[in-house]
């Protein structure tokens, strides 16, 4: 009896440290460009893995680099975090592939995969001035020394005149295959899956999990489609134009702004519009709108206010640092300018066209006036009778151009084509229109 009772305590104590063997493991995949959506991505894949308390998180990379600044926040957020980092470079790894690749602490690669080549460029793929070149040696070599690998390597994948002995010469940027990563101790060993990774680190009892973005997140990318863009674009300028329009109606002025917060959060969530783009759209608008109803005519405030909103409104598609376009592919910009172009000229053709067929449709005649109202049936825009043409009287207040007059002893509005009449004036009715007298000096 004692004894089946010490077996199953030993069977109950072995249940719990049996499960506290089993590792869990996170995979993220990095198998596109660097950019605002990758980090973000990146950050997302760290909050999940310490919510799931993962005790091994390994990157899964493929990518031939892509923006310094991101690569730069995906590195801090990586080496921020507190347990164990392994990548995989299944093909390629090369420039902003190279620095995150280098912040983790084991590098695995596969056979025939490469990391390297992280000389920073330009739009235009040639060379970026040196500050640049300064910057990302500097970031190489410090996180090189950070995780115990050769900091000059690390520096000669981004400066060519660095000469490193028999591994490559004056002029060549290191780009390196899986064997010459193994030999001068980049990478820890080249395995073909991530399976022979956790096999090669002895771990075998493990649960497996690849990070995939939430429903919420593959929502939020949608909005970021050039086309939903360009769509919302044109919802937030109609409805605007719009409610000013038919100020007080609510429903038009109400899309816009939902619009503008579709168009705006997924950018502003991604690490493309910064907060200073949203308040040039809205100071844009501000202006726009002093313009119509506060100031007569069109200047400086309109020009200003289009310009601003214009503007915004394509920077916050476009990742540039501060008006600095020195990392933003050519063609990000020419999407951006044609999308809301394109929408800007959209909304044109919608008043128009819209506009012209709204004004036929029985929604349209329910609230407003389409009958007319002719004299002969006994209508009138007048408030007085016609006999008071003709009359004289007096001035009782000074016209300039409207004012008060008597006439038999009646007090009448009054009005003059533009002269100034001084109070006691003798003045003659010319017409009898409205709720005034059109009257001149007699």
């Amino acid at each position: 009896m004692l004894k089946r009772l010490l077996q199953l305590i030993v069977l109950a104590l072995s249940i719990p440290l049996a499960h506290a063997q089993t590792k869990q493991v996170m995979v993220m995949e990095i198998r596109s460009d660097i950019d605002p959506r990758m980090s973000r991505y990146v950050e997302l894949a760290l909050e999940n893995a310490r919510e799931m308390e993962a005790d091994i998180l390994i990157v899964d990379m493929d990518t031939y680099g892509g923006i310094v600044t991101d690569a730069k926040d995906i590195v801090e957020n990586i080496m921020d975090f507190e347990k164990p980092i392994w990548v995989f470079i299944n093909n390629d790894a090369a420039s902003a592939g190279a620095l995150i690749s280098i912040a983790c602490d084991s590098i695995y690669m596969a056979p025939g995969a490469n990391i390297g080549a992280a000389t920073v460029v330009t739009t235009d793929g040639t060379a970026a001035p040196d500050k640049y070149q300064s910057y990302m040696r500097s970031t190489m070599r410090s996180i090189a020394e950070e995780k115990g690998r050769d900091p000059k390597i690390a520096e000669a994948m981004v400066d060519q005149s660095i000469a490193i002995d028999s591994f490559t010469k004056e002029g060549q940027v290191i780009t390196n295959s899986t064997s010459a990563a193994l030999k001068y101790g980049i990478c820890e060993a080249k395995v073909g899956s991530i399976g022979e990774v956790l096999e090669r680190n002895e771990i075998k009892d493990y649960e497996l999990t690849t990070y995939t973005l939430s429903s919420t997140e593959k929502i939020i990318a949608v909005f970021l489609n050039p086309f939903i863009s360009g769509i919302l674009i044109l919802v937030i300028i109609g409805g605007i134009w719009f409610e000013l329009q038919t100020p007080g109606d609510g429903f038009p002025i109400a899309a816009a702004i939902l619009a503008a917060i579709l168009y705006f959060v997924p950018y502003y969530m991604n690490g493309l519009a910064e907060n200073w783009e949203i308040i040039a759209f809205f100071l844009g608008i501000i202006l726009i709108a002093v313009e119509v109803f506060v100031i007569p005519g069109f200047g400086v405030a309109g020009i200003l206010g289009i310009t601003l909103t214009i503007g915004s409104l394509i920077l916050v598609m476009v990742n540039n640092d501060t008006f600095d376009f020195s990392f933003v592919p050519f063609s990000s910009i020419l999407t951006a300018v044609v999308v809301v172009i394109t929408a800007m000229a959209g909304s044109v053709v919608l008043f128009i066209v819209a506009g012209a067929s709204f004004a036929t449709t029985k929604a349209f005649s329910r609230f407003t006036l389409s009958d007319t109202m002719q004299k002969e049936e006994g209508y009138t825009s007048s408030f007085y009778k016609d006999d008071l043409v003709g009359k004289e009287g007096i001035a009782k207040t000074i016209l300039r151009p409207s004012g008060k007059i008597i006439i038999d002893g009646e007090l009448y509005d009054a009005y003059t084509r533009g002269n100034y009449l001084n109070k006691g004036d003798k003045v003659i009715v010319t017409s009898a229109e409205g709720t005034s007298l059109k009257v001149k000096l007699a």
